[in-house]
């Protein structure tokens, strides 16, 4: 998905991660994260009697009272995938507000008619109006634009875009971002002493950004590929599977990322050309987070990384007793953002938006678990690793809690 490649992966349908949204446990509705604890910020949520569904806003409008102003910018007069998820963003960014507490922050929402023209515009308009922080917008040209307006005036954004090469110092992107799925597992193939690596990596813009992270992953942890095929998204995977079975020797892992469609058909290739799960251990990344992955038997056993899920639970039952609907997947960046400028106007004063603050290498604990921004607008994200099973993905490695000393 480069450009808006991963079209942004945050609006496709809700299966799987895509589906699925992460929220808070504990009482608090965001925790900086000071050294090796959490710094409980006293945020208090508010539980949220039932509501009927409520009438859709209009597309330009205000959350919250305080003198503190955030933009909102999303797509929110698109149709289709795109039109959804910035609804529920919105959803989610006034449920994070309320649950927050008392906030000295207002909402500025802003449609950007999903196109650069339109970030563009609302971005100068939420600036006109005395925003101090961007949040948003959601596809990667949209988010360049808006860059553009807001480095000029020296206001930070937060993105939700899932490509990489948007992301630049003051411009962070808080989405899941493919290159992070693919370090955590490589990571922990290598701490249960992997060390020889194949891949079948499809031919798509997703397939190239996952290829250049799991080079430089293997490499980084001193692993070595033996062997590396692309493959077309779609069609025939008997040929290329075979070549991957020639050159994958005694490979201890088998990366094989991609959405459930590709993966599938790519295990059973892989299966009829005698790879399968208990020769080589199969790795995927975040995408993998789908009940038709769950169901495959020639990927049982598989690793993939993914947010802790506990808070999906809780983030679920709060936004449907609220708007009387499940929300889409991207829902949680919108609520976490919202809840991180909370906090930061809380607790940092006049530094609130101030590159230290929000690079602070503590990092924040959010719906999603714990992440922290790069310097180079690159986040990172304390990710779990699942492991394929018939009743569902199960945990085989915790996601941290803290981000550790000197990481």
């Amino acid at each position: 998905m480069h450009g808006d490649m991963i079209s942004d992966f945050n609006s496709a349908p809700p299966t799987g991660r895509r589906a699925a949204l992460r929220a808070l446990t504990s009482t608090a509705a965001l925790a900086l994260v000071a050294g090796c604890a959490g710094l409980d910020l006293g945020l208090q949520q508010t539980p949220q009697a039932p509501q009927q569904a409520a009438a859709p806003p209009s597309q330009n409008t205000t959350i919250g009272g305080g003198t503190v102003k955030a933009a909102l910018i999303l797509p929110l007069g698109t149709g289709g995938n795109a039109g959804q998820a910035a609804q529920a963003m919105r959803n989610a960014a006034e449920l994070s507000l309320e649950e927050f507490g008392v906030a000295n922050v207002q909402l500025i929402v802003k449609d950007d008619g999903g196109n650069a023209q339109g970030a563009r515009a609302a971005a100068e308009a939420a600036l006109s109006e005395g925003a101090e922080i961007i949040l948003g917008p959601l596809f990667a040209q949209s988010v360049q634009a808006v860059g553009q307006v807001a480095r000029q005036r020296n206001v930070p954004v937060i993105g939700f875009s899932t490509d990489s090469s948007v992301a630049a110092r003051g411009i962070y992107l808080l989405s899941f971002l493919p290159e992070t799925d693919v370090d955590r597992v490589v990571d922990f193939a290598a701490s249960r002493g992997k060390k020889s690596y194949a891949a079948l990596i499809p031919q798509t813009a997703y397939g190239n950004v996952v290829d250049a992270a799991f080079r430089t992953a293997v490499a980084r942890v001193g692993g070595q590929i033996v062997v590396s095929e692309r493959a077309p998204g779609d069609g025939d995977l008997g040929e290329v599977a075979k070549r991957v079975a020639l050159g994958v020797g005694h490979a201890d892992v088998l990366f094989l990322p991609g959405d459930a469609e590709f993966v599938v058909r790519a295990g059973q290739a892989l299966a009829g050309a005698g790879i399968n799960g208990k020769r080589v251990q199969f790795v995927g990344t975040g995408l993998w987070d789908d009940q038709r992955i769950s169901q495959e038997a020639t990927l049982q056993g598989g690793w993939f990384a993914s947010p802790d899920r506990s808070g999906f639970r809780g983030l679920t039952s709060r936004y449907r007793a609220k708007y009387n609907s499940d929300p889409l997947r991207a829902a949680s960046l919108s609520y976490d953002a919202v809840s991180l400028v909370a906090a930061l106007v809380k607790t940092q004063g006049a530094a609130k938006f101030s590159d230290g603050s929000l690079t602070n290498t503590s990092g924040f604990t959010g719906v999603d678990g714990v992440f922290r921004f790069r310097a180079d607008g690159l986040n990172e994200r304390g990710l779990a690793v699942m492991r394929v099973t018939p009743t569902g993905p199960m945990v085989t490695a915790p996601a941290p809690k803290t981000f550790g000393s000197g990481t």
